[in-house]
């Protein structure tokens, strides 16, 4: 392996990068290549190093170059620094590696997640820019390529990476879609796993349709810890003086803009902002901001819409790649109506989205292979840490992984509300767990449950502050 300087957008010299080709279709592995771009963040200790620390920071279609040095700037433990090499990748289809493209436009790339139905002709509806968004993917310039953007494939690169790292196994730590992503590599590749955390843990089906409506029972699970933050600071937002109030001004918020969108907001972009923005309680302030702003008819603060400049393009292609093509999803726009029917009375908040037709509903391909199927066969060397009221990956999808790993697994769960548990601000004993067994190898002999504390979020420097808001952006970004 040629180590090297990053790709230009990469500065850090604590970084070195690598290109691996891989085929594009593994059952023709003589067939086109495609390229992979990995980093590295040696071990502080050479001496002491166990071997590699391969990270997924999620998505899909999250680019990874960049985590190991977000998690080292973060303040990892030097214990566990001196273990391993970090290796982070930019999976297939993502920015530097082999990027594909829909060639979509900028108002596209900020509507993929649907609107927000309330009624069966508000889904017949969505239905339209879904198939618009399929069909530009079909006659893109990367339409050959987006059959095997897919997880299983994803997994396989994983496992070039360790060849051509020159290891007999990996370590892995994966966040979000990552979970899923670890998962499959643990399922197809079990005997070459070493000591693998998963944090934020997706159902064991993956993207899924099931895993979108889960978006919204998420969203009901935690918005609750908003409502009780907002009321305590009344005087200063004026969102209401109980969780009560705060509730029922989400909707009323939401009802103002479906029918008055304001500063580019509609009622559907204000759900899906609030939800995106309950990720991390460090970004309840900025939430509260933005509420504030429609509750006095003011202009929204500029950084309210995501950027659509940059490496957009590729994340939401390989999104759309991955989780259109792990599943076949329904066709028909009856299953929707009843979906969003369903889910409008169970998760109010978001239900009305979530369940609401995807470009998926037309996807161009069926999937190429069966989806991957987790099971008890294999060593058990798998950690999950879960947070009770994680508005993305809820404990619901959590426990179904659990039990579908059996013996190989065990789940840490902390009475927390957020994205992410084993980041080192926040939760310690949640954050303790996950370090333990990857320096130590020690892992709870059964499932453990994590309690509240009180200062979970500890105040952070500027570089880890930056660190942190890189991380949470990239999870927040569908």
């Amino acid at each position: 392996m040629n180590w090297g300087k990053c790709p230009a957008d990469i500065t850090s010299p604590l970084l070195q990068c690598a290109s691996i080709e891989v085929p594009l279709d593994y059952r023709n592995p003589d067939g086109k290549k495609i390229s992979v771009e990995i980093s590295r963040l040696s071990s502080g200790i050479p001496a002491k190093r166990r071997g590699v620390l391969l990270f997924n920071p999620g998505g899909p279609g999250g680019t990874g170059l960049t985590f190991p040095l977000e998690m080292f700037q973060l303040g990892l433990p030097a214990s566990l620094l001196a273990e391993y090499d970090l290796i982070g990748f930019d999976p297939r289809g993502v920015v530097h590696s082999s990027p594909v493209s829909c060639d979509l436009k900028p108002e596209q790339l900020l509507t993929i997640v649907p609107s927000y139905a309330h009624n069966p002709a508000e889904v017949t509806a969505a239905a339209v820019p879904a198939k618009q968004i399929s069909r530009q993917c079909a006659t893109s310039t990367s339409a050959s390529t987006l059959p095997y953007i897919t997880t299983a494939n994803t997994a396989r690169d994983m496992d070039q990476i360790r060849a051509a790292l020159g290891e007999s196994k990996i370590s892995y730590f994966g966040l979000s879609y990552g979970t899923y992503l670890g998962g499959v590599y643990a399922s197809l590749f079990p005997d070459r796993t070493d000591r693998v955390v998963l944090d934020s843990v997706l159902g064991p089906d993956g993207y899924d349709i099931t895993a979108s409506r889960r978006f919204a029972e998420g969203m009901q699970d935690r918005f609750p810890d908003f409502a009780k933050w907002a009321a305590v600071r009344d005087s200063s937002y004026g969102l209401g003086a109980t969780p009560a109030e705060v509730t029922a001004n989400f909707f009323k918020l939401a009802d103002k803009l479906d029918q008055h969108p304001t500063g580019g907001f509609d009622g559907s972009l204000f759900r899906s902002a609030t939800h995106s923005l309950i990720y991390q309680t460090s970004a309840f302030p900025r939430l509260a901001q933005l509420w504030q702003a429609f509750r006095t008819d003011q202009a929204p603060p500029d950084d309210s819409l995501p950027s659509t400049t940059g490496p957009l393009q590729s994340q939401v292609t390989t999104m759309l790649s991955v989780v259109c093509g792990d599943h076949a999803w329904p066709r028909q726009i009856s299953t929707y109506q009843r979906n969003v029917a369903h889910d409008r009375v169970a998760y109010p908040m978001l239900g009305g989205a979530t369940a609401n037709v995807w470009p998926c509903a037309a996807w161009p391909y069926q999937p190429s292979e069966p989806a991957v199927r987790f099971s008890d066969q294999g060593p058990s060397n798998l950690l999950l840490v879960q947070n009770l009221r994680d508005p993305a990956t809820p404990l619901s999808g959590a426990q179904d992984t659990r039990e579908a790993f059996g013996n190989r697994a065990r789940m840490v769960t902390v009475d927390q509300g957020g994205h992410g548990v084993a980041l080192p601000y926040l939760n310690s004993c949640g954050f303790n767990a996950a370090v333990d067994y990857l320096v130590h190898g020690t892992r709870p002999e059964t499932d453990k449950f994590c309690g509240a504390e009180t200062n979970a979020t500890r105040s952070l420097t500027p570089q880890q502050q930056q660190a942190a808001d890189k991380i949470m952006d990239r999870l927040r970004q569908y």
